[in-house]
C-alpha cells in the first residue's frame, strides 16, 4: 500500500538526474524530492565535466560518440541534450525540492544544482540548497555526509 499523498524521491548523481526528471514530468506524483549533485542540464555539463562521454551517450544514446576522439558538441547535439534534461521540465515542478552540492565535485559541477535550485525557486518552488566547499561528488567526509543525511531525513518528512 502506498500513500499518494507522500510519495517522495531521493537520488545521487545520475539517480538525481532521474529524481529530477521525475519531479518534472511526473508532478502530481511526487510530493518531495530531494537529490546530491544531481545532472540537471546535460548541455552545459559537457565541457565542465571528466565524463563527457556520458552526456553524449546519456542524449544520443549508446555507441553515438567516441570518447578517443574528443571534440565539442554541435549546435543540433547541445539541442538534443537540452531536450534531454531535467532543466527542460522545471517550469511543471510543484515538489518541494532539496538540492545537496559538494563543491569540489569534479564530476557533476556545482553549477548543474545551482541552475536547478535558481530555476525552481524563480517559480516559487519551495527549495533548500546545501552547500559542502569540500565535498566532493560523493559528499563523504563524516561531518558533511551526517549533514546532509540529517537534513534529508529532516526534509523528506515535511
Amino acid at each position: 500500500w502506498v500513500d499518494k499523498n507522500r510519495v517522495g524521491i531521493c537520488g545521487g548523481s545520475h539517480g538525481g538526474f532521474l529524481a529530477s526528471h521525475c519531479i518534472g514530468q511526473y508532478p502530481n506524483i511526487f510530493k518531495v524530492a530531494a537529490m546530491r549533485n544531481p545532472v540537471t542540464n546535460i548541455a552545459t555539463m559537457t565541457t565542465a565535466t571528466d565524463i563527457a562521454d556520458w552526456c553524449f551517450v546519456e542524449a544520443m544514446g549508446c555507441g553515438y560518440y567516441n570518447p578517443r576522439k574528443f571534440r565539442g558538441a554541435t549546435a543540433d547535439e547541445l539541442q538534443t541534450m537540452w531536450e534531454a534534461s531535467p532543466v527542460r521540465y522545471t517550469d511543471r515542478v510543484v515538489a518541494p525540492t532539496l538540492i545537496a552540492l559538494g563543491m569540489a565535485d569534479q564530476r557533476v559541477p556545482p553549477s548543474q544544482g545551482l541552475e536547478f535550485y535558481h530555476s525552481l525557486r524563480s517559480n516559487g518552488v519551495k527549495t533548500k540548497l546545501l552547500t559542502y566547499d569540500n565535498g566532493d561528488h560523493a559528499i563523504d567526509l563524516v561531518k558533511s555526509e551526517a549533514d546532509l543525511w540529517i537534513n534529508v531525513s529532516a526534509f523528506l518528512t515535511i
